[in-house]
């Protein structure tokens, strides 16, 4: 099982552990990562090299960031050249992550990271009310997940 590093500013990984946690349940090999602001870069670097440790299970970790060149993105990137199976994910969504959980298990790192990369330049778009069918309409937009 490939593990899963979410890290991100201040409440972008605790607020994705409950979204995720209610799509995919509780997660094993999994650690999520808030940079809040009285941390410093090199102790947000610490954690993610802590959180390496505890998802290693030798298929590899991919790593969500929330933007790229921010410091939590700056910092998997330090800590992933360090690993030959690590990678690292810039501009991640719910999507990504839940379906990164529910895809990890027999599937290689390579494989995954592509399929999780695609998937999140196909889970954004817009909704353009007026091309949406009449009948379409009161169903599509009263539920959901």
């Amino acid at each position: 099982m490939i593990g899963i590093i979410v890290v991100g500013h201040i409440n972008f990984a605790s607020g994705l552990r409950s979204a995720v946690e209610a799509i995919a349940g509780e997660q094993p090999y999994i650690e999520y990562i808030d940079f809040i602001p009285d941390m410093s870069t090199e102790q947000l670097e610490i954690h993610i090299r802590q959180a390496v440790e505890k998802c290693q299970t030798g298929e590899g970790i991919l790593v969500f960031t929330d933007v790229a060149g921010g410091s939590p993105c700056n910092r998997a990137t330090a800590v992933m050249s360090d690993y030959s199976d690590i990678r690292v994910i810039t501009g991640s969504n719910l999507p990504m992550i839940a379906n990164a959980c529910l895809e990890r298990d027999g599937t290689n790192l390579d494989e995954l990271t592509s399929l999780i990369v695609e998937l999140g330049h196909h889970s954004i778009g817009l909704i353009d009310i007026n091309s949406l069918e009449t009948d379409d309409k009161p169903n599509d937009m009263n539920d959901g997940l």
